[in-house]
């Protein structure tokens, strides 16, 4: 027991926690996101409506709750590995650099400070707004498609929307990258590979959720 404990207390061991749980949270975007598309088919009411169906008689019921529960754990251990190892770096080096040189670290990576807060007091309100419906004042159970229209309508909860995607657009570049790099994929050789990856399912994840919102305030959706 003693050596996963001082694996889970080192920096390394606390960079797989971030890797494995950005996968399971990365594939777990992708699919919400290909399920939202599901609006803009022709039948995007009835399409959307069903694969809620589908969902929760796939994982009957309250079933769907432990996986939310899951997901939620998987949350919670990547903001408690991010901050282990942002409390050792401000603990090894407090007085910070004279000169701060960026080259190798983007805007991405220094924005996590402020984009991880924001996405985190989004999953919260997305899960009353769209989830349980306690902040959506017209919502009505099983209704997804209704409930997606209705709850995008107001204009400030749909850009509020879009500024969470742009900041998740900033996580998953960065988080992508440093992925990749934790499972070994560092070496220059994997150095272009690495960043189409990230700029592909960045903008693939974030363009897919983004449009939604839009085509609502446009009435594309309705």
């Amino acid at each position: 027991m003693a050596a996963p404990a001082t694996l889970l207390n080192s920096s390394v061991g606390k960079k797989i926690v971030m890797a494995i749980t950005g996968i399971v949270l990365s594939l777990f975007v992708l699919g919400h996101m290909a399920g939202n598309l599901q609006a803009f088919l022709p039948n995007g009411a009835v399409a959307l409506d069903h694969y809620g169906a589908f969902l929760r008689e796939l994982l009957h019921g309250t079933g769907i709750w432990f996986v939310r529960a899951g997901l939620l754990l998987a949350v919670g251990l990547h903001v408690w590995a991010y901050l282990g190892l942002t409390l050792k770096s401000w603990a090894a080096r407090p007085k910070g650099y004279s000169v701060t040189d960026y080259e190798e670290a983007d805007f991405a990576s220094r924005s996590m400070r402020w984009t991880g807060p924001i996405l985190a007091a989004f999953i919260v309100f997305h899960l009353l707004h769209l989830t349980t419906g306690t902040l959506h004042p017209h919502f009505v159970e099983g209704k997804v498609y209704q409930n997606l229209v209705t709850g995008l309508a107001p204009v400030p909860v749909a850009l509020f929307y879009i500024l969470a995607m742009g900041c998740l657009a900033f996580h998953l570049w960065h988080g992508a990258w440093s992925m990749l790099q934790t499972l070994g994929l560092s070496h220059p050789k994997y150095l272009k590979a690495r960043k189409a990856f990230a700029i592909v399912f960045t903008v693939l994840v974030t363009g897919g959720f983004v449009l939604v919102p839009l085509a609502v305030l446009a009435g594309m959706l309705k």
